[in-house]
């Protein structure tokens, strides 16, 4: 991305934060969705942490929306989400009952100039953004090679990884891994996370990531039944943009933690400089919720608001730690921003990024 559409992008997302935010606050008076069937395209399959995520707010954005529209999660997986973005991106406002659920795999080849990516996100309309983090699990047996220290005891192993594609949100495992040494061969091709997860389960892949949300709901179960063992979360970043101990595991050592006990592993440098502006692009603002271009400013008002009711439920954090994990859900200025902070990378490292994928995997972005 050369610096003039990197400064390109970074005005158009500033514009439009502040377009959404002012749309979201002066002078709306709300639809009315009585009556009506409200879709929220999910573009991942059903197993994942998007389709968790999605799941959990859909029967509360029904209570929450004016006249209480049934609120339905289609999904439509393809290339990564590509598909459903693509999609997505044709559709115009209309009546306010089509939403669009993006994650960190839609911003990514957003990010790469993949030249499959046809949607452009400051023609949407961002009511919701979801933090979230990630965890690094293994089977038993390994896990309790590295237990307590960094990965040089499993450099050895050869590990098989179900992934979504090298310019998803699955490089910021790959790269991590790789970072500590390892040797791991992804099946590229699968259509969500949760599919990874099944990998894992059937025993065709010995090494998986998920984001929290799914790892709450499908990881945690195989935990405790002694089939898989948590390793590292990626973490979460502090007021000073540092990485520290994810506040949903804070049990469990970060990426930064186990690279820094690991023979050969830096966390300084390019290769980490790109690492965490992936991570702070894909995971912080991981998933997000938006409303198709041509938005009115009342459908605005209305979605912000009932997000923001369902944040203030007296239930809400003790309903949403099970499901989500411990992150910000955030919507109005908050949202826009977090919105400009996951559709820009600094051009160094989407150039080292470019390069790795095409060194490593033979893909390339042109």
């Amino acid at each position: 991305m050369s610096l003039s559409i990197f400064t390109r992008r970074a005005a158009l997302a500033l514009a439009a934060s502040a377009a959404m935010a002012t749309g979201a606050s002066a002078g709306g008076h709300g639809i009315n969705l009585e009556g009506k069937t409200v879709e929220w395209i999910i573009p991942f399959s059903e197993t994942g942490g998007s389709a968790k995520w999605a799941n959990f707010y859909a029967p509360l954005l029904s209570e929450a929306l004016p006249g209480a529209p049934t609120v339905v999660v289609k999904f439509m997986p393809g290339a990564g989400s590509t598909k459903g973005a693509n999609w997505f991106q044709e559709q115009q406002y209309e009546d306010g009952t089509v939403i669009f659920g993006s994650s960190g795999s839609t911003q990514f080849p957003y990010l790469l100039d993949d030249p499959r990516v046809k949607y452009e996100y400051n023609d949407w309309n961002v009511v919701l953004a979801s933090g979230t983090g990630g965890v690094a699990y293994l089977p038993p047996a390994l896990a309790e090679k590295v237990a307590g220290g960094g990965a040089s005891a499993i450099a050895g192993e050869d590990f098989i990884y179900g992934s979504q594609g090298a310019t998803r949100l699955d490089l910021v495992p790959l790269l991590a891994w790789e970072m500590l040494g390892l040797n791991v061969e992804p099946v590229f091709g699968i259509k969500g996370r949760g599919d990874g997860r099944l990998m894992f389960e059937r025993g065709e892949a010995n090494i998986d990531y998920q984001t929290s949300s799914s790892y709450l709901k499908g990881v945690t179960p195989l935990v405790e039944a002694g089939t898989a063992s948590p390793w590292f979360s990626f973490g979460a970043l502090d007021a000073d943009g540092n990485i520290t101990r994810d506040p949903t595991f804070p049990d469990m050592p970060t990426f930064k933690e186990v690279c820094e006990a690991t023979d050969g592993c830096e966390t300084s440098g390019e290769k980490w400089d790109a690492w965490k502006a992936f991570f702070v692009a894909g995971f912080p603002a991981q998933k997000m919720v938006f409303l198709p271009a041509g938005a009115s400013k009342d459908a605005m008002v209305t979605y912000t608001k009932a997000f923001e009711d369902i944040k203030a439920r007296g239930d809400f954090a003790e309903i949403s730690e099970a499901r989500l994990g411990v992150y910000p859900q955030m919507t109005g200025a908050e949202a826009t921003t977090a919105l400009a902070s996951a559709t820009q990378v600094p051009d160094s490292a989407k150039s080292f990024v470019v390069n790795w994928l095409s060194e490593r995997y033979g893909v390339t972005l042109n």
